[in-house]
């Protein structure tokens, strides 16, 4: 299997498809997979405002390929897998898209981190989400801190100190995802939500998504953060008339994008 075959990209109009594809494997991340998936993401770096990420077959995403980590022949080769994966998750957040994690299956160790790093994320039902570290005596280095980032103390706890999984419905609960719906609607589930967040402003999307990494990650008092908030929209003033656009849609009356209830 190519590189390019590893992870997939479609074209879906208003947002790319990102598709991990190594059912075999549960789509754990190799090495191979780590670079394609770096890959797709420069190639729709400004190209796209939204993409959705998903897995192929019954898995989201297994995280690092663990047999392929074994086999590394020197501890300094392993940490490289891992700094690659680190590198990988941390794109997305730096990436100027918002990325929708559309979790179809199991999301275990690196797949937690894949949907903590996404913007965005919806469940199947059938989901199953965890960390199964502890079994083999580890703590979880990038699925542990990106679930502490994102949950509350004692859920953190939970998911990195028993390798109990989570279903969906306990992830949206738990805030870990926006949604759980059915396994067989969440395909449209997420093309509903990624063709809603298309029809905003693209500088509007990615100074916002930069503005909730900043509040309340490094800025956390209420002073700085309002003053940040007005630096966020001067700079989209500065970039794009899109904002002086729907302010003057609403004086006229008119109704502004995505106006509508949460379903």
């Amino acid at each position: 299997m190519s590189d390019t075959d590893l992870v997939q990209l479609e074209d879906r109009g208003a947002y790319a498809l990102i598709r991990i594809n190594r059912p075999d494997k549960r789509n754990a991340m190799s090495s191979a997979t780590r670079r394609a998936l770096m890959a797709r993401l420069e190639e729709i770096n400004g190209t796209r405002k939204v993409a959705v990420i998903t897995g192929t077959g019954t898995s989201f995403c297994s995280g690092i390929d663990l047999k392929e980590a074994a086999a590394a022949p020197t501890p300094r080769a392993r940490e490289a897998g891992s700094r690659e994966w680190i590198e990988a998750l941390l794109a997305i957040r730096r990436h100027p898209a918002i990325f929708i994690a559309a979790v179809n299956g199991f999301a275990l160790g690196g797949g937690a981190s894949l949907i903590n790093v996404s913007d965005l994320a919806i469940a199947a039902d059938e989901a199953e989400i965890g960390m199964p570290e502890m079994g083999f005596s580890t703590y979880p280095g990038m699925a542990g801190p990106a679930t502490q980032l994102m949950l509350s103390p004692k859920r953190a706890a939970w998911m990195v100190l028993t390798t109990r999984r989570i279903d969906g419905k306990t992830a949206e609960r738990w805030g870990m995802v926006n949604l759980s719906v059915p396994l067989a609607d969440l395909e449209a589930e997420a093309d509903a939500l990624a063709r809603h967040v298309a029809q905003f402003d693209a500088t509007a999307l990615t100074e916002s998504k930069r503005a909730l990494e900043a509040i309340p990650n490094r800025i956390a008092d209420w002073s700085g953060a309002f003053e940040f908030g007005q630096m966020v929209n001067a700079t989209i003033r500065a970039k794009t008339g899109a904002q002086r656009e729907g302010l003057s849609r609403f004086a006229r009356g008119e109704a502004n994008l995505g106006q509508g209830k949460t379903p």
